[in-house]
């Protein structure tokens, strides 16, 4: 049988509340990460049927508690697994709210073929309705299956499987609260994937980001565009030490006129920036709306604001040219 490793990390999955408390029957007042990554395979019937499972209590936290430190261990115990001839895959399971810089982190930085999911709940396991077993059955069985390998790191909630290149977090609540910009990958059809589509973007061993070589994340800021904005927040991040600003602009990563000036300073002062836009899908256009070659800016393809920060982080390990930051971006 394929011999997989549950990875646990805490989340909404190992959440525990009053059951069917309330109008939403325990789904949104619960208690995060306290159920241990054992429990949760003695909850969900089956799995032995699929795989070989382990389990690997990593952390146990809420994943609004991530640093970039909780990454960067995550990213090297994951590295260290794929490289065991005893694990065939490994499952990771996560809370939902940054689940999605993690897959894009581990995607872009554990060089391996060997099939890694990410996967979490919406609701705790004590809600009318949880979604967790049903969400870790279905990644446990796409990990486990041959089809899965070379794909990168997936993403498997709600039935579907998701890359963690393109998909986001996009409602606070249902069940299908996570979505691609690009489509998902495939589905879980009776227990198996189902695949239509894949990523071309490099991932895994072909990228240029293994995590065995890469000591630490260098700082990198996120500001999000609304009216009447101030150049301080940016001067902000430079006093912190942030290397970069990823500025989430409106619609295709538009800069204001009042900012362009203090912006164009901060580059003077060796900070980078790169535009994405704040919607959170669709390409930014180096060149189309300002001089990006002129100011030594950089624009973001297609990544969000979250993703952007990491691409960033990850860029700078390899040096600050803005060329080479702008060639990182689109080719991943």
């Amino acid at each position: 049988m394929p011999r997989v490793v549950l990875l646990a990390t805490g989340g909404t999955i190992a959440g525990s509340g009053a059951a069917h408390a309330g109008v939403g029957a325990g789904s949104a007042a619960y208690q995060s990460a306290v159920v241990t990554a054992q429990d949760l395979i003695a909850g969900v019937p089956g799995l032995a049927a699929l795989a070989e499972l382990r389990a690997e209590q990593l952390f146990q936290i809420d994943s609004a508690d991530f640093t970039d430190q909780h990454l960067l261990q995550l990213a090297r115990r994951v590295a260290a697994l794929c490289r065991q001839d005893d694990v065939d895959a490994v499952v990771v399971t996560h809370g939902t709210d940054t689940m999605e810089e993690t897959a894009y982190f581990l995607h872009l930085t554990v060089p391996t073929d060997k099939p890694i999911v990410l996967t979490g709940a919406m609701r705790p396991g004590t809600a009318l309705a949880a979604d967790g077993p049903a969400n870790l059955r279905q990644a446990v069985a796409v990990a486990a299956h041959a089809s899965s390998a070379g794909r990168g790191v997936l993403m498997v909630m709600n039935e579907e499987i998701h890359s963690g290149r393109d998909v986001a977090k996009v409602h606070s609540l249902r069940l299908d609260a996570f979505a691609s910009q690009h489509g998902a990958l495939g589905l879980v059809v009776e227990g198996a994937p189902r695949w239509y589509r894949r990523v071309e973007r490099p991932h895994g061993a072909a990228s240029e980001f293994d995590i065995d070589r890469i000591d630490a994340l260098p700082l990198v800021g996120v500001v999000t565009s609304h009216g009447n904005m101030r150049a301080e927040i940016y001067d902000s991040w430079a006093t912190l030490g942030a290397r970069a600003i990823v500025h989430a602009g409106f619609g295709g990563g538009t800069v204001p006129e009042y900012l362009k000036a203090p912006l164009a300073e901060l580059r003077a002062r060796g900070v980078l920036l790169v535009r994405c836009s704040r919607t959170g899908a669709g390409p930014v256009v180096r060149g189309a709306s300002i001089d990006d070659d002129a100011l030594g800016w950089v624009v973001s393809d297609d990544q969000n604001p979250p993703r952007a920060r990491l691409l960033a982080a990850l860029a700078l390990t390899r040096g600050g040219d803005p060329t080479a930051v702008q060639r990182v971006f689109l080719r991943y």
